[in-house]
């Protein structure tokens, strides 16, 4: 993971490489470079140097390397509002907000323009936590668009015993960021992807313009923004619903041998109403074999259970699946109600006996529990090397297929981390967002998270790229209903592609909000404008 350094750094020693950056940042600037002048009047800082403008042009997924002529780090939205405000003044320079660096394929980057750090915003105090005192309405966290969601819930569980709804599995990443995309895990299928879980934001447009939207303030930059992919405005503040944080978590893990009984079952629960099923729903795919990184062991949950294959049937095949749900419950529940609730909802469904895995944690090392394994890749190297990922969005028309060709055929070995799987409701999610998603009540989300070394000791990363072409490819050729989430093209018309009907909303939205299309140029949607009044 790069994260952005807390403080402004300058090296004395370096001022040819200062000087260097900054003739370049003129030439790109165009004639006088007003736009440095302009920025010399913001309350945070601006840094040309290259160990900034370095860590700047990388990412998680550490396949592209760019070149930024500046970083800046804002004090406030004023400051985010002035940047994009400068370069309006030039023809070609370009801005991306970028928060924890977690973009696989360039998102977040800007070659050759500015990149706005915003992470220094979530350095700032500005988490308030507003509990109400009526039945009827919610409470609130008013959070910077910079601020990790572990922060977030450290502060909101720990200090008022509230959380958010939704969540991702992951979450060193900034709220801006997922909203910008989605923001999915095992609770969307209840909730909604936190795309669906925010009531207000504040936005900087790409005119430059300070606007805070809600459903009924501004309501088409509101929808505009969440799974707007950063096109449309940065995301300085959201509010964010709270409810009552539960105290624990009953974690359990359920294997099947056969796809259609996974997908059967998966799809029963997240089809049940709340008080007949489970607060989380996600599945994966493993390899059928003793691999410690790709089979059994990868199911257990604790040091002390023992993937036992005996049980498995004689039928099973390549790889396996793997249910995962879990259920929230208070220190106040007796445990025998909890057991109850558990084999009442497991009652129906038809994993193979024997292969049941399941421990209580607490709600805060149950949503944090990604944080131990990026610790131990960290150790390894593995979490610095290149991240390949592909994720997808694939309608339940087509899920059985896919499952036939890409985890049976293409990945049947393992890909090094999760191949995750499972369900999701298109009635959770507000079609008035950006985001596109397969058409039907239930789709899957497919991701193909790799940990592998990097090469030699791995595969060369051309290689896994390959492979991810591949599955796409063969989704494009079958006519699957899919959609990349986290989508990176190369060429509009693929974003075209991408949109489908929606496409004619999302071009009319950039030229509402970002004329000049300042805006996430590593999108590759649209080129920059000298003028206003046109788009392309």
């Amino acid at each position: 993971m790069i994260a952005f350094i807390e403080h402004s750094f300058h090296h004395e020693n370096d001022a040819e490489s200062r000087q260097n950056d900054a003739v370049e940042a003129g030439e790109q600037g165009g004639e006088g470079a007003e736009w440095k002048e302009a920025l010399k009047e913001i309350q945070g800082t601006v840094d040309y140097d290259s160990i900034f403008t370095g860590l700047a042009g990388k990412d998680f997924g550490g396949m592209n390397r760019t070149k930024p002529v500046a970083v800046i780090r804002p004090a406030g939205s004023s400051d985010v509002a002035t940047v994009i405000k400068s370069v309006q003044t030039t023809p070609f320079l370009r801005v991306a907000a970028r928060g924890n660096g977690h973009s696989i394929n360039g998102q977040a980057m800007s070659d050759k323009g500015l990149v706005i750090d915003m992470r220094a915003m979530g350095d700032h105090p500005s988490l308030n936590v507003v509990v109400s005192s009526s039945y009827n309405s919610l409470s609130y966290a008013d959070v910077s668009g910079g601020a990790l969601w572990e922060e977030v819930l450290k502060r909101c569980v720990l200090g008022y015993g509230l959380a958010p709804r939704s969540w991702t599995d992951y979450l060193a990443l900034t709220v801006g960021g997922t909203l910008s995309n989605a923001g999915v895990s095992g609770q969307a299928f209840r909730y909604g992807p936190q795309t669906s879980n925010v009531t207000e934001l504040e936005v900087v447009t790409g005119r430059g313009e300070t606007v805070i939207c809600s459903e009924s303030v501004y309501p088409e930059l509101f929808f505009a923004v969440l799974g707007g992919l950063g096109q449309f405005g940065v995301i300085t503040r959201a509010r964010i619903p709270l409810q009552k944080a539960p105290d624990m978590v009953r974690w359990i893990r359920l294997v099947y041998s056969e796809f259609d009984e996974f997908t059967r079952d998966a799809e029963f629960i997240v089809s049940q109403s709340k008080e007949n099923s489970f607060d989380y729903v996600e599945g994966f795919v493993f390899v059928n074999s003793d691999d410690p990184i790709n089979g059994w062991p990868s199911v257990t949950l604790d040091s002390d259970q023992w993937f036992n294959p005996v049980f498995l049937p004689p039928s099973s095949g390549s790889v396996l699946y793997c249910l995962e749900v879990a259920l929230h419950f208070h220190h106040h529940q007796h445990p025998s109600f909890i057991d109850s609730e558990i084999e009442r909802m497991i009652g129906r469904l038809r994993f193979i006996e024997g292969l049941r895995f399941e421990v209580d944690v607490s709600y805060m090392d149950f949503l944090l529990r990604v944080k131990k394994a990026e610790k131990q890749a960290t150790a390894s190297g593995i979490w610095e090397a290149p991240h390949p990922w592909l994720n997808l969005f694939v309608s339940k028309r087509d899920i059985v297929d896919f499952d036939r060709t890409v985890f049976k055929k293409i990945l049947k070995g393992g890909i090094g981390g999760p191949m995750l799987v499972y369900p999701l409701l298109r009635s959770r999610w507000d079609s008035r967002n950006s985001v596109v998603i397969p058409e039907g009540e239930i789709f899957y989300l497919v991701a193909l998270l790799r940990f592998t070394p990097p090469y030699p000791s791995g595969p060369p990363v051309a290689d896994l790229v390959a492979e991810n072409r591949e599955i796409v490819g063969h989704c494009t050729k079958k006519g699957y209903d899919f959609k990349l989430y986290l989508p990176h093209y190369q060429t509009q018309e693929e974003w075209k592609q991408h949109f489908g009907s929606q496409w004619p909303r999302f071009f009319e939205r950039k030229a509402m909000f970002d004329p000049m299309a300042i805006l996430a140029p590593g999108q590759q949607i649209f080129p920059r404008t000298h003028k206003t009044s046109q788009l392309l």
